[in-house]
């Protein structure tokens, strides 16, 4: 029965790395996968999926405009398609995750979804709230602080690494403007935004 799954974490915990193991296992039984990545993030080139560890995979994209539904209607109809698997999910609109849910639902495909939970100030993306509330499974894809707790939290920093508590919830970035850390870590880094 097919399901609509949100693998969530913090930036650098390796999402991007399961999501394409996991459309490999099925290319390796002879299976077909279809990959899906958000536009706004082209930090490895135009629909393009990449991990920090090196390997990548050419992938469609979606914006907030799209219809994922009719998207994935459409794939299916060039032939049969065993999983979809979605990248950058936190970029996903509300009504987006209700066109995943209802494509698991009407047309019988998984959907696999792989994104951040929360942004830098401690907030949930929409994609990826709606996720949560819509999600048959959820899975937490983990890593770890400075300080070997596991980070849940991610602070964005500038040019010179000083800690960012405001700006717009979307700024695509790496190493360079982003630390996962553990709730308490992440407290002392922004002051304690309780």
């Amino acid at each position: 029965m097919a399901k609509l799954y949100f693998n969530y974490s913090t930036m650098n915990a390796g999402k991007s790395t399961v999501l394409l193991q996991a459309s490999h296992n099925y290319i390796e039984r002879g299976m077909q996968t279809y990959l899906i990545t958000a536009q706004l993030d082209n930090r490895a080139g135009r629909g393009r999926i990449a991990s920090r560890i090196g390997i990548g995979q050419d992938a469609d994209t979606f914006d907030g405009a799209d219809d994922l539904f009719a998207k994935i209607d459409a794939r299916l109809k060039d032939g049969p398609c065993a999983c979809v698997f979605i990248d950058e999910a936190q970029f996903l609109t509300r009504r987006q995750v209700w066109q995943l849910a209802r494509a698991v639902d009407d047309l019988g495909v998984p959907i696999m979804c792989f994104g951040l939970r929360v942004d830098f100030q401690g907030e949930l993306f929409p994609g990826s709230a709606a996720l949560l509330a819509l999600a048959d499974e959820m899975r937490e894809v983990r890593t770890i602080c400075h300080c070997g707790k596991k980070a849940t939290m991610v602070v964005r920093r500038d040019a010179a690494g000083q800690v960012l508590r405001s700006g717009d919830q979307v700024q695509v970035g790496g190493n360079e403007s982003y630390l996962s850390l553990c709730r308490r870590h992440w407290r002392e880094a922004t002051g304690d935004r309780g």
